[in-house]
């Protein structure tokens, strides 16, 4: 089976906190883009890339990516960042490893599926679309995906990319994962780290917002991040500015806070 690949899109900084991102359902781990100029100087940067044939179960994948971060830990602040398909892998990670992370960051997780039961049952047709309808249907989909009135043209073109590069075999595996997501309350409320979710209320795609909701009753130390304004796809916004949501929020580590980035 093919490995799990971590990608170092900046600069590698050993001595500072470390940050993963993991990815959506294009599994790239390219889509982090628009933020590494802000969050670079001051993280330790790690992109999780999925492999587009991978057919590996939830526990599995949680399980290969916890032992891919053990070794780049080293003692450092982890921030977990999930952002929707990647959102589930980190709650995943953390319901398996409740001490994985020292921060835990969920934008618009996509455990929201299960609130779209016309989604689920479309999700089965999936398959048996060749890949060049996907690349079709993604431009269809682009508009549910992102508030393009509010994603610079460069950013539309990588996300549009990055969806045209998943097959059909990719869509209907993590599909049929997102289909089958679920972690029980209990575990849920074992996950203590401080989770900052972040919420976009103009997501046309999934219904965050109440998922943002559902989930701080559940996890112990949540807290939600309205987005009024945004889409699914808020990272690419040109006015969404990550590492100021983690200053507003007050969110950061000491390490960082003593290193003089407030």
């Amino acid at each position: 089976m093919t490995p799990l690949t971590l990608l170092t899109p900046s600069q590698p900084k050993p001595h500072q906190p470390l940050f993963v991102y993991l990815p959506g359902m294009d599994g790239s781990g390219y889509l982090l883009r628009s933020q590494l100029p802000h969050l670079a100087p001051h993280f330790d940067i790690r992109c999780l890339q999925l492999p587009p044939d991978d057919l590996r179960d939830w526990h599995s994948l949680a399980q290969e990516t916890l032992d891919l971060l053990a070794p780049l830990r080293q003692g450092r602040p982890l921030y977990l960042f999930g952002e929707s398909f990647g959102g589930c892998l980190a709650l995943m990670m953390a319901s398996q490893q409740p001490d994985c992370c020292d921060r835990l960051i969920l934008s618009n997780p996509a455990s929201a599926l299960q609130r779209r039961p016309l989604l689920l049952w479309g999700s089965h047709l999936v398959q048996w679309m060749p890949d060049v309808l996907n690349a079709i249907s993604a431009l269809g989909l682009l508009p549910f995906l992102a508030a393009l009135d509010r994603i610079p043209p460069e950013n539309r073109h990588a996300l549009l990319d990055a969806m045209r590069h998943v097959s059909s075999k990719a869509i209907t595996w993590r599909i049929g994962l997102l289909r089958d997501f679920r972690i029980p309350p209990e575990d849920l409320a074992r996950i203590h780290p401080p989770t900052l979710i972040l919420a976009s209320t103009l997501d046309h795609l999934l219904p965050s917002l109440n998922e943002a909701q559902d989930l701080i009753r559940i996890l112990p130390n949540a807290k939600i991040h309205h987005l009024p304004h945004s889409g699914h796809a808020c990272l690419l916004e040109r006015d969404t500015n990550l590492l100021n949501i983690l200053k507003q929020e007050d969110f950061l580590s000491k390490q960082l806070t003593t290193n003089h980035l407030i």
